[in-house]
């Protein structure tokens, strides 16, 4: 289980630094210049947080959307789009290989950060880290094209359904007699 801690307000120059690098990773603004943004620790993750909510992470220096920040924010660019038959394999964690993906952008780098969707609903499955370029992992035949680094379903997709437990009220009732 994931639990939050170091969580620190960002200064305004730091928080428009990462709404401005997220911007140009994947077209979309996280948060208005005066929103305040937090970065907080969670095992091995330095999350970004916007209203309390884990949208993004960062890896090194570089800023990133989690899955949840994709369904958020619905980014058009940097996408991976995979077969049918491989998002039950990809929404458990699996690497993407060439062979199932039909389509992703062509500006995509070898090293980028990518999103991985399904061809049929367009949805985020994973995020992670391009072993190809764009136009290579759609040439490609075989081998592994993207390295999994978040998805569907781990401890951080989980992290926002994660509510503290509450101390249950325990009453104290007679049992009653049936007439």
């Amino acid at each position: 289980m994931l639990r939050l801690r170091r969580r620190q307000r960002l200064r305004r120059k730091e928080a428009l630094t990462l709404i401005q690098t997220i911007k140009q990773e994947l077209g979309v603004e996280i948060a208005g210049p005066d929103e305040p943004l937090e970065l907080a620790e969670a095992d091995s993750w330095r999350l970004i947080l916007v209203k309390g909510k884990a949208v993004g992470f960062l890896a090194g220096d570089r800023p990133f959307l989690t899955v949840r920040g994709l369904l958020t924010y619905k980014p058009a660019i940097r996408f991976v789009t995979v077969d049918m038959g491989a998002v039950k394999f990809v929404a458990n964690g699996a690497d993407v290989m060439a062979p199932g993906i039909v389509d992703a952008d062509t500006s995509i780098n070898v090293g980028d950060f990518v999103w991985i969707r399904d061809e049929r609903n367009k949805q985020p499955l994973a995020v992670g880290e391009a072993l190809l370029s764009g136009k290579d992992m759609i040439a490609a035949e075989s081998g592994k094209a993207v390295r999994s680094i978040h998805f569907v379903g781990d401890k951080l997709w989980n992290l926002e359904s994660e509510e503290p437990k509450k101390p249950e009220a325990h009453e104290e009732s007679s049992p009653q007699e049936e007439d």
